[in-house]
């Protein structure tokens, strides 16, 4: 057996402990997709095909197993990614507050993906996802589905701030928030009106020009209540307007810079990771199947990286906080990283992924 399939032979066992229901010829074709992502670090379906660890010889047949998978209404991102946001969710809630992040990327000319992410450490984990061909952004018919579907896997009780852009900032999902009991930092457009306490009523970037902390403040008509914060740094072109929860003060407008975790996962999807830039899938359903197999296989490379760092810390990581040199912190590769050198290894050595999230003790 060879490095692959031992590391697709670790996932297939995640998925069946996770997904018992599941059906044994897509466990196995998604384990072995996820796996020969990992080794291969690419979203090209003919650089799959070429390594992919098949007993057919010709690689169209190899490619044509690749694109039979991913067309498969029967594999659902949402029901199989359930198991794990579920595990990631209840740990960050162990932690404290969940921070969930809201935001869209271009995959290619056509299309679009609307991501709800995870903050995890200094970035994010994918947890639930939508692809639509368009060249704008999606609105709210859209974004509700997400939050819906993270809710529910969601511990009971759990403490959870969403986290978004000026495309997010919107009474709808100001109202979803609240009807949750969750925190919010959502960037605010300029052109919003807001209707003051004092009855006036004006585009958000006018008071924002006047005042710094707005509190019972309304947005548009439909009368969404809110509070709105004001920073706007030295360097910085525009302020942050940004509604939230909480009472508006400079450290809890900050909060709102959090959202920015998802950029470097959106990056490990794309240029410095997995390449998804490049696929030439045209089908929406489709990419959002290989976005499923990229969201795993992230998941699986984080994982390792994290096990690794506790395992096998180096000498400056494994002193305490207080005692580092100021520079460790800007010098330590991001878990994902660590991890795909750790899976390389593992894969030349051929041998099998450790447990998702296992808790290794400091040697």
């Amino acid at each position: 057996m060879g490095g692959i399939e031992r590391i697709a032979a670790a996932i297939g066992e995640e998925l069946r402990r996770r997904l018992p229901g599941q059906r044994k010829t897509q466990r196995e074709g998604l384990a072995l997709l996820v796996a020969t992502m990992l080794s291969e670090r690419s979203a090209n379906l003919m650089d799959l095909a070429a390594a992919l660890p098949r007993a057919a010889e010709r690689i169209d047949m190899r490619y044509q197993w690749i694109a039979r998978l991913l067309a498969n209404p029967l594999v659902d991102p949402a029901e199989v990614m359930a198991p794990f946001a579920r595990e990631v969710l209840a740990r960050a809630a162990e932690a404290g507050r969940v921070e969930l992040i809201l935001d869209q990327s271009k995959l290619s000319d056509r299309h679009q993906v609307l991501m709800l992410a995870l903050r995890f450490g200094e970035r994010a984990l994918p947890l639930a996802w939508h692809v639509e061909e368009t060249a704008g952004a999606m609105g709210w018919v859209h974004q509700a589905p997400l939050l819906d579907l993270v809710a529910a896997w969601l511990p009971e009780g759990a403490a959870a701030m969403v986290l978004g852009d000026r495309f997010y900032g919107t009474a709808e999902a100001i109202a979803a928030c609240a009807a949750r009991g969750w925190d919010y930092r959502l960037r605010l457009k300029g052109n919003l009106r807001v209707l003051a306490r004092d009855g006036s009523v004006a585009p958000v970037a006018r008071l924002a020009g006047t005042q710094l902390y707005l509190t019972g403040v309304e947005l548009t008509a439909k009368r969404a209540p809110t509070n709105i914060g004001v920073v706007h740094d030295p360097g910085h072109d525009e302020p942050w307007i940004v509604a939230m929860s909480d009472e508006p003060t400079y450290l809890s407008t900050l909060d709102y810079a959090r959202r920015w975790g998802i950029e470097p996962m959106f990056s490990d999807f794309k240029s410095r990771g997995f390449g998804l830039d490049d696929t030439q899938i045209r089908y929406p359903d489709r990419l959002a199947r290989l976005v499923l197999v990229m969201a795993l296989a992230l998941h699986c490379a984080v994982s390792t990286g994290v096990q690794d760092e506790a395992s096998r810390p180096l000498p400056a990581e494994a002193k305490p906080a207080g005692k580092r040199r100021k520079n460790v912190a800007r010098s330590r590769v991001s878990w994902f990283t660590r991890g795909l050198r750790c899976i390389a290894r593992l894969l030349q050595s051929a041998l099998p992924l450790p447990p998702l999230w296992a808790n290794p003790a400091r040697n």
